[in-house]
């Protein structure tokens, strides 16, 4: 029996009870291995109707989107439209932020790798029409600056709806026809939705959250995040096999089954080099190629994405010099757990490489002095106040805006346990024995950290 088979065996044997166990109300699969792929599916796509998820079911992506939006500004680099060099207002004018200088200077390539410098956890609804992302960009001129272009990483979900725009102006349409005409229809996609009224004619997954710690996940009461962040990742939508047909055109150097070709080899390997480091922030990646998380895993190289909406998460790891991907779609629950016991053993049986263990503190890491890290560090979407007691690190944060709303809890003060050097972890209430990690980078000047990063750099402030 080949090991693409075995695993078959294995998710209809292991599959359920690993979804039953992290109270993952529903989910889907898809495996590729050199060009084969299988899948499989288990649990409910909603718990107040009870319809069962099938392989066919539609999930949300969410950032895994993000691969997507690249690919399509690397289409038009392709087709010599596009130069990720060139400043974002040489192809949009309008484009503002609070720092005129920076907004100025900012270039393509510093979007699709998140080095841009200004906050990006902007998620303003503007409506459900075709001009919803258009809409977007006049609401960012007031965005604040973080760091100068292409300082440093810090991941940017307004930065992909510029690129969106940018992509919408120089094809002469809407966001959902970009990725409909030059995507999905050159992919021969057959279960794909750009939103809810596209996704509704299929079998379409809800996604579930937690009212409170403890509580069992019940269905969230929308379905999607505003369409204003189409581009970042707030609609897609589609089934485990569609994904990786996606993918499997990124390995065959952007050709499509049937010949077709949808990217140039060139630009489907440049998506993969490297651009910037990202720090040490457990399951993220280790660096940033253009849209892609690129991870140093045991084994060889290995490239993805994630993706979180409100109560979906998808998880995609691609080994491209085994022709390995796995796409994991999930609509709540403790949904990291099954991803590291799931992909952890497809990776490991099917490319030999070694997923490396989630966060979890190391006592060994402990530091003498904590004062670098003492202060309050702030963002447009929470704030966070850092103390030491004792020889402890601790840490109260505020959520802001659409993330104060999806809070499950009041904020409660949390203690950073050492995990390496210069990141900390603490215990996420709501997901038991997960830990978010929290780098601190930077130097303001006087030795103390300037940024608080936890995949987004939340920049020291006056206390």
């Amino acid at each position: 029996m080949s090991k693409i088979h075995e695993v078959r065996t294995w998710l209809q044997e292991n599959f359920a009870a690993l979804l039953a166990e992290h109270q993952v109300p529903g989910a889907a699969i898809a495996v590729l291995v050199e060009g084969e792929v299988i899948d499989h599916a288990a649990g409910v796509l909603n718990k107040a109707t009870g319809v069962e998820s099938t392989v066919d079911s539609l999930f949300q992506i969410g950032s895994i989107t993000k691969v997507w939006t690249t690919t399509l500004i690397m289409q038009l680099v392709d087709e010599g439209r596009l130069d990720l060099d060139r400043p974002v207002r040489d192809y949009l004018p309008e484009f503002a932020l609070g720092d005129d200088t920076a907004a100025a200077a900012i270039t393509v390539r510093q979007l699709t790798c998140h080095t841009a410098g200004f906050e990006g956890d902007f998620f303003t609804d503007t409506g459900r029409g075709s001009d919803a992302v258009e809409k977007l960009i006049p609401t960012l001129s007031d965005v604040p600056q973080l760091f100068p272009p292409g300082e440093r990483f810090s991941y940017n979900n307004a930065g992909y709806c510029v690129l969106g725009r940018i992509i919408e102006v120089l094809r002469g349409k809407c966001w959902d026809d970009c990725v409909r005409d030059h995507l999905f229809v050159p992919l021969g996609l057959t279960h794909a939705a750009v939103g809810p009224y596209d996704a509704i004619r299929y079998r379409a997954a809800v996604g579930h959250i937690v009212p409170k710690p403890g509580e069992e996940p019940v269905p969230a009461p929308v379905w999607a995040l505003a369409s204003s962040n189409a581009p970042a990742g707030s609609m897609l939508a589609m089934r485990p096999r569609d994904l990786l047909t996606f993918v499997r055109m990124h390995l065959n150097d952007g050709t499509v089954d049937d010949g077709g070709r949808v990217l140039s080899p060139e630009s489907s390997a440049a998506m993969r080099e490297p651009q910037v480091e990202v720090p040490t922030l457990g399951i993220m990646g280790d660096r940033w190629g253009l849209g892609w998380m690129l991870f140093g895993w045991e084994g060889g190289q290995v490239i993805g994405h994630d993706g979180g909406t409100i109560g979906q998460s998808a998880f995609l790891r691609v080994v491209p010099e085994r022709k390995v991907a796995v796409a994991l779609l999930t609509n709540g629950g403790r949904p990291v757990h099954v991803y590291h016991q799931v992909l952890g053993k497809l990776l490991d049986e099917l490319a030999d490489v070694t997923l490396p263990p989630l966060p979890q503190p190391n006592p060994a890491a402990a530091q003498a002095d904590l004062s670098r890290y003492v202060g309050a560090y702030s963002s447009m979407v929470a704030d966070n106040v850092v103390t030491a007691e004792d020889g402890r690190l601790w840490i109260e944060r505020t959520p802001k805006g659409i993330f104060a709303e999806l809070s499950a809890a009041p904020p409660a003060k949390q203690e950073l346990l050492p995990y390496l050097h210069d990141t900390f972890v603490a215990v996420l209430p709501e997901v038991p024995g997960l830990h978010l990690a929290h780098a601190f980078v930077g130097d303001d000047g006087t030795g103390r950290a300037q940024f608080l990063h936890t995949g987004r750099a939340d920049r020291r402030v006056p206390r």
